[in-house]
C-alpha cells in the first residue's frame, strides 16, 4: 500500500509533468537567450566595421574634395 493517497499520487504525477514543462520552457529560452546574444556581438562587430569604412570613405572624399580646391575647379 502507498503511503500517498491516490490525489496526492495524481497531484504530484501533475506537479512533476508540470515542472518538466518548465524545464523545457526554459531550455528553449536560454538558447534562444544564446543565440541572440550571438547575433548581437555580430550586429555590433558589423556595426564597427561599416563606421570604420564610412570613415574611410569620408577621409577619401574630403581628400579629393581637398584636391579639386587646390586644382581650383571646386
Amino acid at each position: 500500500m502507498s503511503s500517498f493517497s491516490e490525489e496526492t499520487e495524481h497531484y504530484l504525477a501533475a506537479l512533476q509533468q508540470r515542472l518538466e514543462e518548465l524545464i523545457h520552457h526554459y531550455q528553449q529560452l536560454h538558447d534562444q537567450h544564446q543565440t541572440l546574444e550571438a547575433d548581437f556581438v555580430q550586429l555590433q562587430q558589423q556595426h564597427g566595421d561599416l563606421a570604420a569604412q564610412n570613415e574611410q570613405f569620408r577621409a577619401r572624399i574630403d581628400a579629393m574634395v581637398t584636391r579639386l580646391k587646390g586644382m581650383g575647379l571646386s
